[in-house]
């Protein structure tokens, strides 16, 4: 996880310079906020024109609880980043990518055990209301 993590903040990274350094070549001079809005802009819709038809399949075909966890999963991602930058900005921890391995980490054991327990107690429904229609 902390790999590619690392990785993520690297391409981050070059996309980013990659993206002043076009600004600069063919000097259109946009400002720093101008640039955000634009690249967020769009990387934002090319996300939602990906993920909603994901979405769209998983909800007609009754995996509503995959779409709760990449909600959720993402949310975390934000989550542990905003603590560790608060850490890092506050003085009151350090920033550590080990911090963010471990808290994802923490919350996909919690959501595999979550999914097991889930898993049995539908059998089980599945398994008295098939008893049932004999």
């Amino acid at each position: 996880m902390k790999a590619f993590l690392l990785f993520l903040v690297e391409e981050i990274a070059r996309f980013h310079t990659s993206i002043l350094s076009l600004n600069d070549s063919y000097e259109y001079n946009f400002s720093d906020k101008e640039l955000h809005f634009i690249v967020i802009g769009v990387i934002g819709m090319a996300v939602l024109l990906l993920v909603h038809p994901l979405f769209t399949l998983l909800a007609r075909t009754d995996h509503i609880i995959v779409i709760s966890f990449i909600y959720v999963f993402t949310l975390i991602l934000v989550l542990v980043f905003a603590i560790e930058i608060g850490q890092g900005y506050s003085g009151s921890g350090t920033m550590d990518f080990a911090d963010i391995t471990s808290g994802v980490n923490g919350f996909l054991l919690f959501f595999f055990i979550f999914a097991i327990i889930r898993a049995i107690i539908r059998g089980i429904i599945k398994l008295f209301r098939g008893a049932d229609d004999d």
